[in-house]
C-alpha cells in the first residue's frame, strides 16, 4: 500500500496559480511561500496536498489527470461554476443534462482542466 503525499500540477508561475486555486478552494498557501518559488504548495487538512511546480514548456495537450470539484457551503454546481468564473476560471466544455446531471469542464488561468460536479446535497435529492 502507498500513501498520496501530493498530486502535483505543472505551471509557468507556480506561485501565481496556487493563489489562484487558493481562492477557489479556501485552502491556504505553504506557510513562507511567495512570488517567484519553484515549488508552492496548498496544505489540506489531510493528504493529498496540491503541489504546483515550475516546468518551462507552456501546457500542450489535455491533461491527463485533472481534479473534480464540487460546491460546498450551500453552493450548488452552477452557482460554483458562476463563482470560479468571477474569480478567472472559463468554461471549456457543459455536459449539464436537461435532468440535473451532469458537469461543466472548466479551465483554470494556465489553461489546466478541471470538472464542476454537482454538489452532495444535490446528487442526494436527485436520488
Amino acid at each position: 500500500m502507498i500513501e498520496i503525499h501530493a498530486i502535483t500540477i505543472d505551471a509557468a508561475d507556480p506561485y501565481e496559480i496556487a493563489s489562484w486555486w487558493s481562492k477557489a478552494t479556501g485552502l491556504p498557501l505553504g506557510e513562507g511561500d511567495k512570488p517567484g518559488d519553484e515549488e508552492v504548495m496548498l496544505r489540506t487538512e489531510r493528504f493529498p496536498f496540491l503541489l504546483f511546480i515550475r516546468v518551462p514548456e507552456g501546457k500542450s495537450g489535455k491533461n491527463r489527470v485533472h481534479l473534480d470539484v464540487n460546491g460546498t457551503n450551500g453552493r450548488t454546481r452552477d452557482e460554483e461554476v458562476e463563482r470560479l468564473i468571477g474569480l478567472g476560471a472559463t468554461v471549456h466544455a457543459d455536459l449539464r443534462q436537461p435532468d440535473g446531471s451532469g458537469w461543466v469542464t472548466m479551465l483554470d488561468p494556465e489553461g489546466n482542466e478541471f470538472c464542476v460536479c454537482r454538489s452532495q446535497a444535490e446528487r442526494e435529492a436527485q436520488a
